[in-house]
């Protein structure tokens, strides 16, 4: 059978062949009072700090520079002790170091050493991925990994705090530290509270979906093992089979659940399989699930790719690409595989070559940086794909 044939494309839609509004309508409701609390988490600090510096004297275009800069400080302090709690957490649960990202840095281990490459995902601030010991007895320690981030802002809130009391009066030093300890316990309740946003799950969302399932358990060990052996060096489509088993429908209505499907598309794309990915992308787009949003905007975007080494139906691509996909893609601009989507999208739905060959002068510069480098290869043989139905079409 030829790879690149595969059944009619399926509507992104639920079940009973209808788009989910409602879903959307809450989804939408959810992530405006999500962005409601994010800002006023943010700003009461900001003002209360700023209030408690009124009495300084100093020049008010200087005083607000240096609130400024205070905040910014101030925020990525606080996003790498987030980070290094995950870290240190979880070393203490018994997980290994995998990677520490800190906005698009991110220190990678290969081998025996650590290397700082460059990575970024839309939504978040920074990650620390680790290796996960072995589930025993169907028990595997997720709670402290998950929420040490949080802990770990808190208890330096705490310690900002205890210094601004020892201060004793009004100075640049008290109100700095006051305000790196209101951002410390803001950022705290953000990643603390269990929440979903637009694109990815806070980790008080994640202690629980784990906690309370152990499918869900056996789910996030097996995408811990995943970028484990990624690491090493192995492709997706040559770890075992066991691990990308696509779990059933009511299972898939926990987030971590719905990764593993994801990852099971993801196996398939490796192996070019594209008639396969592409009824698994449509079925797990198509029902009520936990799949986060960044997991389904790019599932979109491999479905895009897909219809275009395919079938390349014109109304077809230009239905998925809506302009909330476009502006994901832009924000993921950094991201590989989306480039290698855009690459095929300029080749193949636009018809325009340089356009093509300045994103592929892109991938290929991103690719030096990419934090796992057999990522790259897959990618690139999805591209030279492209190219040969470009050809195709450009001798027919």
């Amino acid at each position: 059978m030829d790879k690149r044939r595969r059944p009619d494309t399926l509507n992104d839609t639920n079940k009973k062949g209808t788009p989910m509004k409602n879903s959307k309508k809450k989804s939408k409701f959810k992530n405006d009072l999500f962005l409601l609390f994010n800002i006023a988490l943010y700003v009461i600090p900001c003002f209360v700090a700023l209030r408690y510096a009124d009495p300084l004297n100093l020049h008010p275009l200087l005083k607000l520079a240096g609130f400024f800069l205070a905040v910014y400080a101030a925020f990525i302090f606080h996003i790498i002790v987030h980070e290094g709690g995950h870290l240190v957490f979880g070393l203490l649960s018994g997980y290994r170091f995998s990677s520490f990202r800190v906005f698009s840095f991110m220190w990678v281990k290969e081998g025996e050493t650590v290397k700082l490459k460059r990575h970024s995902i839309a939504g978040t601030g920074g990650q620390c991925l680790m290796s996960p010991p072995d589930i025993k007895d169907g028990k595997l320690p997720v709670v402290w990994y998950n929420l040490g981030g949080s802990l770990m802002n808190i208890i330096f809130g705490l310690l900002f705090l205890g210094g601004f009391f020892l201060c004793g009066e009004v100075s640049i030093l008290s109100a700095i530290l006051l305000l790196f300890s209101l951002l410390g316990f803001a950022l705290a309740l953000l990643n603390g509270v269990p929440m979903r946003t637009e694109t990815v799950d806070n980790d008080g969302y994640n202690a629980i979906a784990l906690s309370k399932n152990t499918e869900a358990r056996e789910a996030f060990w097996m995408q811990m093992k995943v970028i484990e052996e990624t690491t090493k060096g192995v492709r997706i489509k040559d770890m075992p089979a066991e691990w990308f088993t696509v779990p059933t429908d009511e299972a898939m209505k926990n987030s971590m659940v719905a990764a593993r499907g994801v990852f099971a598309c993801n196996r398939l794309m490796d192996e070019e399989r594209f008639d396969e990915a592409d009824e698994l992308m449509a079925h797990l787009l198509s029902i009520e699930s936990g799949m986060v949003g960044l997991h389904r905007s790019l599932l979109i975007c491999e479905r895009i790719y897909v219809e275009l080494i395919t079938q390349n139906r014109r109304e077809v691509i230009d239905e998925k690409l809506t302009k909330n996909l476009q502006s994901f893609m832009k924000a993921m601009k950094d991201n590989i595989s989306i480039l290698r989507t855009q690459y095929a999208i300029a080749l193949l739905h636009e018809g325009d070559k340089e356009k093509a060959e300045t994103i592929k002068a892109q991938f290929e510069k991103r690719a030096k940086t990419h934090p796992y480098p057999h990522e790259v290869a897959p990618e690139r043989d999805l591209m030279a794909i492209a190219d040969a139905k470009y050809q195709e079409s450009e001798n027919a």
